[in-house]
């Protein structure tokens, strides 16, 4: 039963549909005469406050099991870099200049927007982002005849987008900094990152250990990453960050000769798996059935007293704009120029209407924009609430939108004979 339950939590539309119904349950209950218990919810704190972490839900859901989901992120960033597209600059040309078109284009044009509003303008990250989890699952929903490499298309885009996000909420969205928690974390970080490789004296009486005790690998693991986590909370730095810098040091590689994490060993000597794919079999279907349905709940929760005010919001209106016009701008018009001015080309089984759409579909923009919309505005409720709402509406307009170009394009492919042009290059990554 569990292996059936975490089998479904691994596929895209299960997943993505979970948190859509998060975010609805989250709108509607803000929305209802039971606001009050909701916002009460939100706000309820708890946790050591010695260690600076006596927090609300929403903060423990946004800074702790959010950190997860970027663990998971950094995970396929180092997956992608090691084995995956992103390791032939050549075939991942077109999805990597296109998703950072999808990153500067509505970056630039909330900026052209908001300028001379003083704090709205810090909000420019908020429409950067696409939501890998949500895009895809309405992909899986409205396009089951859809090229397999579309969805690889909108896997690597999304890998590229989300290496950009961490780069931006680690730069550009500290709180007050703090330097020795942050030397404690780099520390225990390099820790981290020196075990995983595998090699050296203590990775080899940490092994020799395991052999001799048949201890499981999270039981070192995971002390080590909940310290890393909240010393890099402590310093100032968003704690998610803790999650993608060690999903980015995972070991992808199996060690010959050496236990696993598990104790066992293959019987031709080498690891049974890598720690990179273990930890992600382990921890997607909690990802997708708890931490990002969780984090939907804590955050999505706008009250839309009077949604026609957002029009006259500059931070609104940056986020309708970013979302809907620089992302579908940004993204198919890279990709196309990227096509014209260089070798990389498309896709043989792919149409440009086919880019048009999933350019469409990445206005998603859910997770990671609420995130950097919490992070940009923490002492403006009003800005914030007025934010998430145009981050909701946008996403259900791209959703709306994508659909009108993507739902034809199904019924094209399905009626469409099987041929060589409909086959993927290479077998689609899971995410």
């Amino acid at each position: 039963m569990l292996s059936r339950l975490s089998a479904a939590l691994r596929r895209d539309a299960v997943g993505g549909l979970l948190l859509i119904a998060a975010a609805v349950i989250a709108l509607g209950w803000a929305n209802s005469p039971y606001s009050g218990t909701y916002e009460a919810l939100r706000a309820l704190s708890f946790g050591p406050s010695a260690w600076h972490l006596h927090l609300s839900v929403q903060q423990w859901a946004s800074d702790g099991l959010l950190a997860i989901f970027f663990f998971i992120v950094g995970n396929e960033l180092k997956q992608e870099f090691t084995h995956g597209d992103l390791r032939h600059p050549r075939r991942a040309l077109l999805p990597m200049v296109a998703a950072l078109c999808g990153v500067l284009v509505p970056a630039a044009l909330f900026a052209a927007i908001t300028w001379g509003s003083g704090e709205a303008a810090r909000g420019w990250g908020i429409p950067m982002a696409t939501d890998a989890p949500f895009a895809v699952a309405v992909l899986a929903v409205i396009g089951r005849h859809l090229p397999a490499a579309l969805r690889t298309f909108l896997l690597t885009l999304a890998v590229v987008d989300d290496l950009v996000a961490i780069i931006v909420i680690a730069a550009f969205y500290p709180s007050d900094l703090s330097l020795a928690p942050l030397a404690g974390a780099l520390a225990l970080l390099a820790l981290f990152g020196y075990l995983q490789r595998g090699h050296g004296p203590l990775a080899g009486a940490l092994t020799a250990w395991q052999a001799r005790t048949r201890a499981a690998g999270w039981v070192i693991y995971t002390p080590l990453a909940l310290a890393i986590w909240a010393l890099m909370h402590a310093s100032g730095i968003h704690a998610t960050i803790a999650g993608a810098a060690m999903g980015l040091l995972m070991r992808t590689r199996p060690l010959p000769g050496r236990p696993d994490e598990t104790g066992t060993s293959d019987q031709s000597g080498a690891v049974g798996g890598d720690p990179s794919h273990r930890a992600e079999q382990l921890l997607r279907p909690v990802t997708m059935g708890l931490v990002l349905p969780l984090f939907a709940l804590a955050s999505a929760g706008v009250a839309l007293d009077n949604p026609s005010e957002l029009l006259s919001e500059p931070v609104a209106l940056g986020v309708l704009a970013g979302l809907l016009l620089g992302k579908s701008l940004g993204i198919a018009g890279g990709a196309y120029l990227t096509a014209k001015l260089t070798r990389a080309e498309l896709h043989p089984s792919l149409a440009w209407t086919d880019i048009i759409g999933m350019a469409l579909l990445a206005g998603i923009g859910f997770t990671v924009s609420l995130l950097i919309s919490e992070l940009a505005y923490p002492g403006h409720p009003g800005m914030l609430e007025h934010v998430k709402g145009a981050v909701l509406i946008a996403s259900a307009l791209a959703t709306v939108l994508a659909s009108t170009v993507l739902i034809p394009r199904n019924a094209h492919y399905r009626d469409r004979p099987p041929g060589p042009s409909s086959l993927p290059s290479s077998p689609p990554r899971t995410r």
